[in-house]
């Protein structure tokens, strides 16, 4: 049997939560409490294995209540459910201990099997949240990301007006090089000419 306290300042959330999950034979709601300082209360006198906790709540917030819980019982399992899904809001509840972190707006099926998942020590997280705790995504490529070194060395000899001759006798290469590396800098900018490439140069200086 997995024992679970419900901390939230809704009445009417409390209620029907301990109905949905009072409905299965391995679970028991042995407690419930409304703000954060009463969530510590009910645990000292029920010691669950589980805390379903929210965050936004009078007294004491959830993200508090849930550092104490486990200062003094550092075996509880706080799985936070909560509207909140910002990176920061999601942040504080991890640093505190929580172990999982929960969308109200989840399934009813999604709430009991995180209860036991967690009762079993592992990390429930809605998908979500798990989304926001992964590292920022790379920024998009930008033109001109993908220029070589040569090819930047022809761009900047084109900038200064030269002519592809003169760019291959500067560089050590031939004229049709030079027009190899020309067509790869306008398809890697989205140009049509050295014109429009010598223009995109002089607003994107290296």
């Amino acid at each position: 049997m997995t024992t679970v306290v419900i901390v939230d300042d809704h009445q009417m959330l409390r209620t029907g939560l301990a109905s949905l999950i009072s409905a299965h034979d391995d679970l028991e709601v042995v407690g419930q409490a409304g703000d954060g300082r009463a969530a510590l209360e009910v645990v000292r006198d029920t010691t669950p294995d589980v805390v379903l906790m929210d965050l936004s709540m009078p007294i004491v917030d959830g993200v508090e209540a849930t550092r104490l819980i486990l200062a003094e019982f550092p075996g509880a399992r706080v799985v936070v459910l909560t509207s909140f899904s910002d990176r920061e809001r999601v942040s504080e509840a991890i640093r505190a201990g929580a172990i999982g972190y929960l969308l109200k707006d989840c399934e009813p099926q999604e709430l009991i099997g995180a209860i036991r998942s967690a009762a079993a020590g592992h990390v429930p997280l809605d998908p979500r949240v798990a989304h926001v705790l992964l590292p920022s995504a790379a920024p998009a490529p930008q033109p001109g990301d993908g220029l070589s070194t040569r090819e930047r060395e022809v761009l900047g000899l084109v900038t200064k007006g030269m002519a592809n001759k003169q760019i291959g006798r500067a560089l050590g290469i031939s004229e049709r090089t030079v027009k190899a590396h020309l067509g790869r800098v306008f398809r890697e900018l989205g140009v049509a000419d050295r014109t429009s490439a010598a223009l995109w140069s002089r607003d994107h200086p290296a």
